[in-house]
């Protein structure tokens, strides 16, 4: 009888361990792109127990030098998980995922013929984009805008989001007449109601975004097994899916 409830318990306990739950930090520009990821991820791993966390890249490097039980943070600018790495706070090598793309995005009118010289017109009263101190989409919007020397005329008009997701919601709910966020967003269904434009990659510094494994999640073997899979054809054709252009 003892011999059996021992073997109940072990399965039991085998179990929990194998559903052992992990939390991701990631930014918001991976809102729907890891999302779809998640949902493939488990597909394959029904006992999967995944939290992601979504926020600016600036923001969350802060949240995990202060002690947050991050498991895994994957970042919208390398230079983020390079310094959790350099500081003794995540245990891999920042190991890039994709790169990132900024547009033009607007929900009262078709951007598509749009460049950012356009933003000075008087019919953009209100301009979102991520806050630059600690966004990177923000600060690449930034010197965007700086390139194509927009920036000093636009800075009246410009509200600040928190982060990239929050500055399509302000363009899409109209409480901003035009946006510049991730390419990753506007392929969401709910974004193509209106054509965007592609900001020309040499306008601003690479969107080189990479994740790491935190020390909280250093054993957890769940959570390097998911790095794995973020290497995995599967992963990369979601990523594509969402504009991201996967790194060799």
């Amino acid at each position: 009888m003892r011999a059996s409830l021992l073997v109940v318990f072990l399965l039991c306990f085998c179990a929990v361990l194998r559903a052992e739950k992990f939390t991701i930090a990631a930014a918001s520009d991976l809102r729907f792109a890891l999302d779809e990821v998640i949902v493939e991820y488990k597909r394959l791993h029904p006992e999967a127990d995944i939290e992601v966390i979504y926020g600016s890249s600036g923001k969350m490097t802060t949240q995990i030098i202060h002690g947050a039980p991050y498991d895994m943070f994957f970042s919208a600018d390398i230079a983020f998980t390079q310094q959790l790495k350099t500081a003794g706070f995540a245990v891999t090598e920042p190991e890039a995922y994709a790169l990132g793309r900024l547009v033009l995005w607007s929900a009262s009118e078709d951007a598509s013929r749009l460049t950012l010289t356009d933003l000075t017109d008087a019919r953009f009263k209100r301009i979102a984009i991520a806050q630059p101190a600690h966004a990177p989409y923000g600060r690449r919007a930034k010197e965007a805008m700086q390139v194509a020397g927009v920036w000093q005329q636009v800075q009246p008009k410009l509200v600040f989001a928190e982060n990239i997701a929050q500055a399509a919601q302000m363009a899409k709910s109209g409480a901003a007449d035009i946006a510049v966020i991730a390419l990753s967003l506007v392929k969401f269904p709910d974004f193509k109601i209106q054509g965007y434009s592609l900001i020309p990659e040499h306008r601003h510094q690479p969107l080189m975004q990479s994740y790491v494994i935190t020390q909280t999640g250093k054993d957890k073997k769940n959570v390097l097994d998911f790095s794995r899979f973020m290497a995995s054809d599967s992963a990369h054709l979601i990523m594509n899916k969402y504009g991201f252009t996967v790194p060799d």
